[in-house]
Order: C-alpha cells, then sequence, then structure tokens
C-alpha cells in the first residue's frame, strides 16, 4: 500500500527548479498563498488506529512524504521532532521523502539519527548544475541509510560523475510538467544516463516533461503521455 503523508503545506521558492512549483500552480486555483507554511489535519496520519486499534496506515506501506512543502525548511522546525518521532514509531513503515533544502539536514535531524532510520529515503533534488554542485556536496556526506538522486526538472547537461557511487540507490530524471514547461533535452538525460552506468548506478527516466528536444527536433508532449514515452525509450538500467 502506498499513502501521501503531508504534515505540513506551503513552501517558499528556492532555486531555479521551483520557478513553476506544482504546488503553487496547484494552489492558486483555490486562491491559496503557496508561501505560508502551516501544519495540517493529516498531521498525525502515520500513527492514526481504526476501530479494531489497528494503524490506519498498515505495516509494509509506503508512505510519500511532504509532497507539498519541504521536510527540512524553516518554517515546520518546531513540529519536525514530532514528526521523526511517529517515524521511529512506524519502523514498519517506509517514508520517503524529497528535498532541496540538504543543506540543513545537519540540524534538523534528531540525537538518536546515528547513520540513518532505516525506514527513511531521502532524495536530494538538483535541476542544474549549480545546484548539483552546491547540494550534492551536502548529500554525499550526509549519514542516510537509503539515498537517491533527482534530476527534475532538468534544465541543462549536468556533470554529477564526483557524486555518484554505489550507495546512491538510484538517479531518476524527468522534464517539467505544465504549460510553462522549459526545454528538456534528451541529449542531457543520456549523459545522466552514462554517468550512472560508469558507477554503476541506478537510472531512471521517469518523464519527459512537456516541451522535449530530441535529435534537434522538439516536441510538446501531453502529460498523460509524457511517463509513457519515457518509459517507451528503454533507457533505464537496473546497475548491474
Amino acid at each position: 500500500m502506498t499513502f501521501t503523508w503531508n504534515p505540513w503545506h506551503g513552501c517558499r521558492k528556492l532555486s531555479a527548479g521551483c520557478m513553476n512549483c506544482y504546488v503553487y500552480r496547484i494552489d492558486s486555483k483555490f486562491d491559496r498563498n503557496s508561501s505560508v507554511v502551516s501544519k495540517t489535519s493529516s498531521f498525525t496520519l502515520p500513527v492514526r488506529r481504526g476501530r479494531s486499534g489497528a494503524y490506519k496506515v498498515g505495516p509494509g506501506s509506503v508512505v510519500y512524504t511532504c509532497f507539498t512543502s519541504d521536510f527540512f525548511i524553516e518554517d515546520a522546525d518546531e513540529w519536525r521532532a514530532e514528526a521523526w518521532r511517529m517515524m521511529r514509531e512506524r519502523s514498519d513503515v517506509e517514508f520517503f521523502m524529497i528535498t532541496k533544502r540538504i543543506h540543513r539536514f545537519a540540524v534538523c535531524v534528531p540525537d538518536d539519527w546515528g547513520e540513518g532510520y532505516p525506514n527513511v529515503s531521502i532524495c536530494c533534488t538538483v535541476e542544474n548544475q549549480e545546484m548539483a554542485d552546491y547540494r550534492l556536496a551536502f548529500y554525499v556526506r550526509a549519514p542516510i541509510a537509503h539515498k537517491r538522486i533527482i534530476c527534475e526538472p532538468l534544465l541543462g547537461e549536468i556533470d554529477i560523475a564526483e557524486y555518484l557511487y554505489p550507495g546512491i540507490e538510484e538517479l531518476a530524471v524527468g522534464g517539467e510538467s505544465g504549460e510553462d514547461a522549459r526545454l528538456c533535452d534528451y541529449d542531457w538525460v543520456l549523459s545522466l544516463r552514462a554517468q550512472c552506468i560508469a558507477a554503476r548506478v541506478p537510472f531512471m527516466f521517469r518523464q519527459t516533461g512537456a516541451n522535449f528536444r530530441k535529435d534537434g527536433r522538439t516536441y510538446r508532449i501531453p502529460r498523460r503521455l509524457q511517463s509513457s514515452q519515457a518509459r517507451r525509450a528503454g533507457i533505464d538500467y537496473s546497475g548491474d
């Protein structure tokens, strides 16, 4: 089973990858200010129980965590300790989060973090060379049990060979969706794939994005086809 857990909602744009943020796009339809970070009614979801006394989020579930904010955003500092406590309690559940604020990792983890909670995956997202060099320098040193790098939206060619090693469980790549999507070039995707193969790090081409260039020709790809077109490329790599 999979669940989405957004203990808080709202975020502040931080870098180029944030320009067309889907949270801002969705909130704008409801005249909601996405830059205001607030605790949600779902805050205690991982530890809620049903009438039988069993957890509503069953053992073995994957919980996509804080996808309408950033888990390490400063505005949530007062709530984060309780969120970590719930993750400790639910050691039978896998929590999966993505952050652009890995530079705050050291001041945000609990005292008993050690080498990382084994049920928590923390993914670092980078969209261009500047952010790759800045964020991955923190990320490769951080004690995290499960690491993945997310290059989405991919906004340019990126060289991250120096940051790839077998402890990285996957590198996922994707273009930008939405009406104002910026260009994603297939050559940039293939370059990252080659770097993963050299380092024996698994690679996944997750989606083309809406504005996709291949062999010098630019295509406008509907959202419903962006993932399937990426799969059809057949370039995913298992790391073996």
